[in-house]
């Protein structure tokens, strides 16, 4: 049975969606862009200070699942722009450099509300 995982830690759905589906021992969490929760403003800045925004939106919602990034099986990331392929690999690598989970990374012609990454995960117990 699937169940809705929902945190104000993290920004609100945008659309018709929740933040995460956990079913079973798998959870689904969908893609994040760099929102700040408390303002619900998309931070400004360059991709280090977007990626950071998301990995924080990332983990907020998998913590509220009783997860943490170790649980991370897989990651489906996003650019708007690969020539930041580099600085969003740094500060992606500070997150889950340890576990690294499987993903893949693309460029995209454009994002939602014109941000330069999203993140989306696949986690498991």
């Amino acid at each position: 049975m699937k169940k809705a995982i929902s945190t104000t830690a993290a920004p609100a759905a945008i659309g018709p969606y929740s933040q995460a589906i956990r079913h079973g021992d798998y959870l689904f969490v969908s893609g994040q862009i760099p929102i700040d929760p408390a303002t619900g403003a998309v931070v400004e800045g360059d991709i280090v200070a977007q990626t950071e925004r998301v990995m924080k939106n990332l983990e907020a919602v998998i913590v509220a699942a009783g997860m943490s990034f170790a649980n991370v099986l897989r990651c489906s990331c996003f650019l708007s722009d690969m020539d930041d392929f580099g600085r969003f690999n740094e500060v992606y690598g500070t997150y889950l450099g340890q576990s690294a989970p499987s993903r893949e990374t693309m460029q995209v012609a454009k994002l939602p509300k014109g941000v330069r990454v999203e993140i989306s995960a696949i986690c498991g117990v």
